[in-house]
């Protein structure tokens, strides 16, 4: 359902309004230079990946390395670029040399733990969630249970991706993607009851997918309420038509 979490870091919020041009700062040193240099063009960099625009991007991460290799989030942003484009040895480089330099901070972690978990590199992901939540200063610490838990699931380990989900819910009770892997585990293990809760508790965040729609579909049915089936799918066939989840329902399964 989902892509793990990657937490880009916000430099100096908007860049005309936020940062002091490389050109304007007095009584700075060389070195603080350097550093203001890389912050702008990293927050550049970030506004153009977000457009699209990935070769300016890539233009802008560069000069920021160039000026401050030292600066954590160019390489973040870096290892995200390269990601999308699919060079993932260069990726892996650039999250890794921003954990070199912020090892302990939790999006850091969280973002090395969430590539290597795409990377199909389960046991050597996991310890750097660990990493990221034992950062007290971390604002989001149920995404790394989170992105823990979805690592987990790709080898089969249901309980204990279960557990990771439980935590990340006990800080964040409307994660959304923690609802919907609990829901998940839960119906394979057989238990409808408890995963129709949190397919309902998911579905009151007004988020719908259609993965949840057909989950829905599927826990009623095993349930044996066929009316709350019939909504579901009703809804998947409204919201969804063309999803491959609508077109895997039964005929007959709406009215």
């Amino acid at each position: 359902m989902r892509r793990s979490a990657i937490v880009l870091v916000a430099v100096c919020g908007l860049v005309l309004a936020g940062c002091q041009s490389v050109s304007g700062l007095r009584g700075e040193t060389s070195q603080q230079k350097a550093r203001q240099a890389a912050e702008v063009h990293t927050e550049l960099g970030q506004q153009y990946l977000q457009r699209g625009d990935l070769q300016t991007a890539l233009q802008k991460l560069l000069l920021a390395e160039k000026y401050d290799d030292s600066y954590a989030p160019e390489h973040t942003v870096l290892g995200v670029l390269y990601e999308r484009i699919k060079d993932y040895p260069k990726a892996e480089r650039e999250y890794k040399r921003a954990y070199a330099l912020e090892p302990t901070k939790g999006d850091v972690n969280n973002n090395l733990g969430a590539f290597l978990c795409r990377m199909g590199k389960v046991d050597e992901a996991l310890p750097y969630f660990k990493r990221a939540v034992a950062d007290p200063f971390y604002h989001t610490p149920d995404a790394a249970f989170t992105n823990a838990g979805t690592c987990l699931l790709k080898v089969g380990r249901l309980q204990p991706a279960l557990t990771e989900f439980q935590r990340a819910l006990a800080l964040n009770p409307k994660n959304p993607d923690a609802l919907y892997q609990t829901a998940v585990i839960l119906h394979k293990q057989g238990d409808d009851f408890h995963a129709r809760a949190f397919v309902q508790r998911f579905d009151a965040l007004g988020l719908a997918s259609p993965d949840v729609l057909k989950l829905g579909y599927e826990v009623e049915t095993k349930l044996g309420d066929q009316e709350a089936a019939r909504s579901y799918a009703r809804r998947l066939r409204d919201q969804f038509p063309d999803s491959e989840q609508a077109r895997s329902l039964p005929s007959g399964s709406s009215p």
